[in-house]
């Protein structure tokens, strides 16, 4: 019920016989949506602000009040171009007039990349110093551990900010604490964690962190349609057919 399998134990299915299946496509849309989202209120500091209003500590307009970042015409580095990656892609640059930049394991198709104005960066290390924010959208798992850590921080923009709604693991949460309480890269927003649900007490304390509960796919409708794809999958299964969405 869902898409990421990396918390299954591959070679321990395979050895059993047993068939492992996902929900791909159905929430791709509403995942992107958060991601945005979670970009959106990390540049503005949103969260920030809400804290300040319920706290009943805000004392009115101010020209130097919490300014934050503007999102409009920004580069936006995508690391991992599947189908959330290309949906927040079209949220971005249709949306935004974003410049969108992408880093993926394979090549993709220059047709692919042209619906979003898009480049293809090679390298990770590459494409990180040029961007203004980073969106996380490639699988868990042991490949892509700490994928971003304390070296690849400091590549980042002083001024960027890191959203990841794809697995927790994907960034050294001690890496990031250190980045984000001196002020190495603007902020980070995050609906993921590192051994959710537990949550890192330093994170707590980053007051240029946005935090969400691993809402990604958080909508009716996407629920609905993820509920639908688990029964189809068990009728092919039971039947004796090769599952849609077989992973494993």
């Amino acid at each position: 019920y869902g898409v990421g399998y990396s918390h299954i134990c591959e070679p321990a299915a395979r050895s059993l016989g047993v068939t492992v299946t996902n929900t791909p496509d159905v929430l791709s849309e509403c995942t992107a949506d958060l991601a945005m989202t979670l970009l959106l209120m990390v540049a503005r500091r949103a969260g920030e602000g809400e804290r300040e209003v319920r706290s009943g500590s805000w004392t009115g307009w101010r020209q130097t009040h919490l300014v934050g970042t503007k999102v409009s015409g920004k580069v936006l580095g995508i690391v991992g171009f599947g189908r959330i990656g290309q949906e927040l892609a079209r949220r971005a640059h249709h949306g935004f007039g974003m410049k969108i930049l992408v880093q993926n394991r394979s090549r993709l198709d220059p047709a692919l990349l042209a619906r979003f104005g898009a480049e293809q960066v090679d390298d990770l290390d590459a494409l990180l110093p040029r961007c203004d924010f980073v969106s996380l959208h490639c699988p868990g798992g042991a490949a892509t551990r700490h994928l971003i850590n304390g070296r690849r921080l400091e590549l980042m923009k002083p001024g960027a900010y890191l959203i990841n709604t794809a697995r927790g693991e994907v960034i050294d949460e001690f890496a990031l604490i250190q980045a984000l309480k001196y002020d190495l890269i603007g902020g980070a927003a995050l609906d993921v964690f590192d051994g959710e649900p537990r949550i890192s007490p330093d994170l707590l304390h980053c007051d240029n962190l946005v935090m969400l509960p691993h809402l990604g796919s958080a909508t009716r409708e996407a629920r609905e349609a993820m509920g639908f794809r688990v029964l189809d999958n068990l009728a092919d299964f039971f039947t004796g057919r090769d599952p849609r969405d077989r992973v494993i």
